[in-house]
């Protein structure tokens, strides 16, 4: 497994400052949707770095913390629940990763996109399926994105006990949807993800 090999292949087609960016946080029925840009030392894999959702959310805590002090730049942008049922999940997340890649102090020169669709940042950017299996940068901009968005959903949960947020981070599991039969929709839940629940409720 060659975690550099499009890192390698951006730095030989004469790039020369790379970042990885990944998103979290498209399914869920309530919450922003958040996006992660990392810049990694050329040449540089974080130990143990994977794709997020395949580690323990303690391993993802460990990892995010490692990665911030050992990168050259990293940047969180998100998308808010407004703006995710004003123009729809798909271009929210373009939007949040494109506020990622702006928020770098470290300007890169490509972005390693995870997925297959471009967001259309200011700079030239690959897609990469899978990405986060496959690149060092996008592996690291996911668990940054995920940790990030993991830890706004627990504080979403001292805000709002009812939903037990800090159980399934807004993730439509069975208790999620026991909870809004029971309190109904909250400010940041999406409407446009919801829209029987919220007409039952008219």
């Amino acid at each position: 497994m060659d975690w550099l090999e499009y890192e390698n292949k951006a730095l030989s087609a004469g790039y020369n400052v790379v970042c990885g960016v990944d998103e979290a946080g498209r399914g869920p029925l309530a919450g922003p949707v958040y996006a992660a840009a990392v810049i990694l030392p050329n040449g540089y894999v974080v130990d143990e770095v994977n794709d997020s959702k395949k580690l323990s959310e303690k391993k993802r805590e460990m990892l995010y913390d490692r990665i911030i002090s050992e990168c050259v730049d990293y940047s969180v942008g998100t998308a808010t629940v407004e703006e995710i049922d004003k123009i729809n999940i798909l271009q929210a997340t373009f939007l949040a990763m494109r506020r990622a890649i702006e928020g770098l102090e470290v300007k890169p020169d490509i972005a390693l996109i995870d997925g297959n669709k471009k967001p259309g940042s200011s700079i030239d950017e690959w897609t990469i399926i899978k990405g986060d299996a496959k690149s060092a940068n996008i592996a690291a901009a996911s668990i940054i994105a995920k940790v990030s968005r993991d830890r706004y959903m627990l504080e979403m949960s001292q805000k709002y006990p009812q939903y037990q947020f800090e159980k399934h981070k807004g993730y439509g599991t069975k208790l999620h949807y026991e909870m809004l039969e029971k309190y109904g929709l909250s400010d940041i839940h999406r409407r446009t993800f919801l829209k029987k629940i919220l007409n039952d409720e008219q």
